[in-house]
């Protein structure tokens, strides 16, 4: 695990300085680790086996998740994009068929593709999500940017969690977590895939 900023920082600081460190990456250098981060995902079985998998879409300087959506679309699976639903600062999540679908909503995050139903909990069963953050530590915890959308979503969701971070915004101390944060099972890197707990 590669950097750190101890136990004693509060989230907005971990968030400020993780944020600046990703801004402050030269962008040919962030676009080969991403590639390589999403090389190794490729070799995890529970994504590779995953039939339905839950994608973000990037904001700020987080892993591009683009070629995967496509590659995802191109194998026949079945690609979930979430929508932020500020009147109930809840997060629902609809189903695109093609890249032509995907349009930016609030906060930058997808929008529902037209005439789309949410859907369910029990539509995501067995599924995988694929979780976006500025930090995370070894036992799967998270830093996001603050909104608690997907520890909300994370709480209840029936699927195996999957966090993508470059090895620089891998805390080797814990981080500061909060009842209600809800960790990944398993973190990909450009260099490995750690397990934070037993599948």
């Amino acid at each position: 695990m590669a950097s750190t900023q101890g136990t004693d920082a509060s989230k907005a600081s971990l968030r400020k300085g993780y944020l600046e460190l990703c801004e402050s990456m030269p962008k040919v250098f962030s676009a080969r680790i991403d590639g390589a981060v999403r090389g190794m995902l490729s070799r995890l079985a529970l994504y590779r086996g995953a039939t339905t998998i839950l994608f973000y879409l990037p904001i700020h300087e987080e892993i591009s998740t683009y070629p995967l959506i496509e590659d995802a679309l191109l194998a026949g699976k079945r690609v979930v994009l979430p929508l932020l639903d500020d009147t109930s600062s809840t997060m629902q999540w609809y189903e695109i068929k093609s890249m032509s679908e995907i349009t930016r909503g609030s906060r930058g995050i997808a929008a529902a593709p037209k005439g789309a139903r949410p859907l369910g909990l029990h539509d995501l069963l067995g599924s995988l999500c694929l979780v976006p953050g500025l930090v995370f530590d070894a036992e799967g915890y998270r830093v996001g940017y603050g909104a608690g959308y997907y520890d909300e979503f994370l709480a209840f969701y029936p699927g195996h969690k999957v966090g993508l971070v470059r090895s620089v915004q891998v805390s080797s101390n814990p981080l500061p977590r909060e009842d209600h944060d809800i960790p990944v099972d398993v973190l990909v890197t450009e260099g490995s895939i750690w397990y934070c707990r037993k599948l």
